[in-house]
């Protein structure tokens, strides 16, 4: 670890870590814990949790353990809020149509971010959830944004020396998945079949802004359903539209970024650096 900066970067970073294992690992822990998590010594980690809890960013349980604090929760809650408070009537009016689990996503990095979820009643594995990420190639809406994205960035994901297979249907074969994304720019839509969870499929479009992709909007249905899912599409279509005229007055990316760095660092650019390694030339533009 890096030690303190003037500009106090060093603790910054230790408090990621912190945040960090708590990501990992749900439910409240120990320092000891926490330490083993992070590297961080314990005279170390005992002053930053003293901080964090003062501050209500953690709490502190009868029992000694540490939990993420209310006040982090009423923090969070800004994040994302002008994108999700202009999608949400859309998907929630589409929710109503289709009755079916109903979700944004934007990629943040080699990940698909989700921005809003509205839930349906149907039991279906959970995936993900509002503020969760999961690998592109695992899902309709990461699918979806890689087969509208820019030739490198998708040349960039199929080159990674190793694609996450969550489940034994999950495509991470680089030339099945090409051909996938292939598919699925060809006909305007995405799907998989439990690739990211066993009993969960779903079908995705992608949202444009100024002719470049910058989001999916997708539904989420049990197995039963999935040779019926393509019964979607018109929603799915209509929604993006809506979605996009509703954005059009204002930068996608400041819809969902906070000013600071994606928590996982250097994964967040790993798709940028993947292209650099290979020879490709990205025309990166302002979702970097």
């Amino acid at each position: 670890m890096s030690g303190r900066n003037s500009d106090g970067s060093g603790v910054l970073e230790r408090v990621m870590l912190i945040f960090e294992a708590f990501e990992r690992t749900a439910g409240p822990q120990t320092l000891t814990e926490l330490c083993a998590a992070t590297g961080l010594r314990k005279a170390t980690m005992h002053r930053l949790l003293t901080g964090l809890v003062d501050s209500g960013l953690l709490a502190r349980t009868a029992e000694n353990r540490y939990a993420l604090g209310i006040r982090l929760w009423e923090i969070a809650q800004n994040a994302g809020r002008q994108l999700r408070d202009a999608a949400r009537p859309f998907l929630q009016d589409m929710f109503s149509l289709v009755g079916e689990t109903t979700h944004l996503a934007v990629r943040e990095g080699d990940e698909v971010l989700y921005i809003e979820r509205i839930y349906g009643t149907r039991r279906v594995p959970r995936a993900s959830r509002v503020g969760g990420r999961l690998p592109m190639h695992a899902t309709a809406v990461g699918k979806a944004i890689l087969a509208f994205e820019e030739e490198w960035v998708r040349d960039a994901y199929l080159h990674r020396e190793r694609m996450e297979r969550a489940t034994a249907h999950t495509v991470v074969d680089p030339d099945a998945l090409r051909s996938e994304l292939d598919e699925a720019r060809r006909r305007g839509y995405a799907i998989t079949r439990e690739e990211a969870r066993l009993g969960s499929c779903s079908i995705a479009v992608p949202v444009f802004q100024a002719s470049q992709v910058v989001a999916a909007v997708g539904v989420v249905v049990n197995p039963e359903q999935v040779d019926t899912m393509g019964r979607f599409v018109p929603a799915l279509q209509g929604t993006s539209r809506r979605i996009e005229k509703a954005t059009a007055h204002f930068s996608w990316e400041t819809l969902y970024q906070t000013g600071l760095s994606s928590p996982r660092g250097a994964r967040a650019h790993s798709v940028e650096r993947a292209a650099r390694s290979t020879g490709a030339a990205p025309n990166v533009g302002p979702r970097s």
